[in-house]
């Protein structure tokens, strides 16, 4: 307890712009200000091996900074090359960041994909590969059509300030909850998986981190849709 207060007093001048918790300012404006110190603190503390601290930082740079920031909306490609806008998507939104070079666990896109079955009338699931074409093709076929996949490819977008903020923030891969109103509502790193581990647990830990996070999404969407019937039937309930 007493080196997680120690942290705490460190990372209030660390995060200092994010005390609002990022509301109202975009995400690529809330992450700039705070991921240079945000990047030295955490090298810092992984050249330490302190893991507990640089997990630390990075929790509070989710919680202090990210959330309640609005996310940027920039032009992306689906897998057809067609380009499309990130705020094309209406619904709440899962988003995952990935990449060519990050393996995932053997029951990881299983997993997204019974979420994706079960929750798809509800919620948009995309996936995004910070890839070009032909690598994020070769990558992407085992993803079910109730996932869209998406992909940038940075070598096309190198003077985009916004896509060079969002790329080299917070890693590979990256689970975004967003509202129906672009709102991040949360963040959370993939699962970790030994590579030795079975299909069976890969699948369970990821189907369990995918559904608390879908799980927020959905309540908040009961939530609005609850409010709007209250208040066209009574406005004084």
């Amino acid at each position: 307890m007493g080196r997680k207060l120690l942290f705490l007093f460190i990372l209030i001048p660390l995060f200092l712009h994010g005390q609002d918790r990022g509301e109202g300012k975009l995400l690529s404006q809330a992450i700039g200000e705070n991921i240079k110190r945000y990047k030295i603190e955490s090298q810092l503390a992984y050249g330490a091996d302190d893991v507990e601290r640089a997990e630390f930082l990075f929790d509070s740079l989710i919680s202090n900074v990210i959330n309640g920031s609005i996310l940027d909306n920039f032009k992306v490609k689906k897998r057809s090359g067609r380009n499309i806008e990130l705020y094309d998507f209406e619904k709440p939104m899962f988003l995952m960041t990935y990449a060519s070079w990050c393996t995932p666990g053997k029951g990881e896109i299983p997993a997204l994909n019974e979420i994706a079955a079960e929750y798809s009338d509800y919620i948009d699931f995309v996936v995004l590969y910070w890839d070009n074409r032909k690598e994020m093709r070769k990558r992407t076929k085992e993803y079910s059509r109730d996932i869209t996949i998406i992909y940038i490819d940075e070598a096309e977008n190198n003077h985009s300030h916004i896509i060079e903020t969002l790329k080299h923030s917070v890693g590979f891969p990256t689970s975004f909850f967003i509202d129906a109103d672009k709102k991040i509502v949360d963040v959370r790193r993939g699962a970790l998986h030994p590579y030795n581990e079975s299909y069976e647990v890969s699948f369970e830990l990821n189907y369990n981190a995918f559904h608390n996070g879908i799980s927020l999404l959905k309540n908040l969407s009961d939530k609005d849709k609850n409010e709007g019937v209250v208040s066209s039937e009574d406005p004084n309930p």
